[in-house]
């Protein structure tokens, strides 16, 4: 190893919001305690405070807040502000859903991307947007930019050392997509159950019980059918979750329904401890807030589809429904509530995929210790 630069880097996309791959960054940190972070936007107050303790090293467009307010607006710059991030160190570990796998390394430097899915915005549109791209304001210069951006994304694919992949989903689609083989690494769930919790004002008087979606609020994350699913009938609702979506879903919320925004951890603690049942809605690579629900002896009602069918196992941790429409998320909460389910099995299943054994995996990995699958 080199004596001039850091054995080991960190990348990742953005820090502007707090989600399932921002959770995966701090493990890393976790894994690789003295690793530089290079990142293209950071925003302290949108993501998890723990950022607070890392080196983390930005890109020039930093400077501009509106950016680190909606990294889609930075959309035209990423690209080529992604391939001027210089990251020198020995060994790269990027975890990537699009972008941090084109920041600029040496010959001499190994890179692991870690990736949650080959860029959504390129090769997803219409899911990621919402819709037929076309009908987004957005999506006109998304796919006037999308074959220069794929010629980009793939040019930077093929610099990779080694992929891994955080579900079988996006196993196959980084197959697809780069012609790449990839180790399939779940990420851990993240979630502390004996640790301290804190209440939520919001849900003061709320009794325990009460059916909590955890997401970001985004068109394919299908939370507009959730709150349908419960609109008129007497089950409560808790949204944890931030994005453009939140202020169309506030314009008509009904009464038996909270959106709390982002929450510090003890207070998400919290509320998935006050939970009768998660309901997971969205299209996803990986289903991650199962397990986070798992943790704390609650099931999950989730859609049939991508990463929730690694993660939930039916009739013992959850239940399925076909698609993200609000009349079967109710039929499907009307099973889980007369599902006797164990809690031991639900907090066995979120062990299953603890912290201590990814890290051991990336470390090993990384390092070049190991045998790559």
């Amino acid at each position: 190893m080199s004596t001039h630069r850091p054995p080991v880097a960190i990348a990742h996309d953005y820090l502007t919001q707090r989600g399932g791959a921002e959770r995966v960054v701090l493990t890393l940190m976790r894994a690789f305690p003295d690793a530089p972070l290079h990142t293209t936007l950071y925003d302290p107050d949108a993501t998890y405070p723990d950022f607070a303790d890392a080196d983390v090293r930005t890109s020039p467009l930093n400077r501009l807040a509106p950016l680190r307010r909606d990294h889609r607006l930075a959309l035209p710059l990423l690209a080529p502000a992604a391939s001027r991030m210089r990251v020198d160190a020995d060994v790269v570990v990027a975890s990537s859903s699009g972008w941090a796998h084109g920041f600029e390394t040496g010959d001499r430097t190994r890179t692991v991307v870690y990736c949650h899915n080959p860029a959504r915005w390129l090769y997803q549109t219409d899911e990621y947007l919402g819709g037929a791209a076309w009908r987004s304001p957005v999506g006109p210069p998304l796919l006037a930019m999308r074959p220069v951006l794929k010629r980009w994304d793939r040019r930077r694919a093929d610099q990779v050392d080694v992929y891994l992949a955080n579900s079988r989903v996006v196993q196959q689609r980084i197959r697809a997509t780069y012609g790449r083989d990839a180790e399939l690494l779940p990420p851990p769930h993240g979630m502390d159950a004996s640790a301290p919790t804190e209440p939520v004002p919001e849900l003061d008087g709320w009794e325990p019980g009460y059916a909590l979606v955890v997401s970001r609020l985004l068109p394919y994350k299908n939370v507009d059918a959730v709150i349908e699913a419960v609109r008129g009938t007497e089950r409560r609702l808790v949204v944890v979750g931030r994005g453009p979506e939140e202020s169309r879903l506030r314009a008509t919320l009904p009464d038996n329904v909270r959106i709390l925004g982002g929450l510090p951890d003890a207070q998400l603690r919290g509320v998935y401890a006050g939970a009768g049942v998660l309901v997971a809605a969205s299209h996803e690579d990986f289903g991650l807030a199962p397990l986070e629900a798992a943790a704390f002896g609650v099931p999950a009602v989730a859609l049939r589809g991508g990463g929730f069918l690694e993660t939930v196992l039916e009739g013992e941790t959850g239940v399925f429904f076909d698609r993200p429409d609000p009349d079967q998320i109710a039929v499907a909460l009307d099973v889980s509530d007369r599902h006797g389910w164990d809690g031991a099995r639900l907090r066995a299943r979120a062990e299953e995929f603890g912290e201590a054994r990814f890290i051991d995996r990336i470390r090993t990995i990384a390092l070049g210790e190991g045998t790559v699958a």
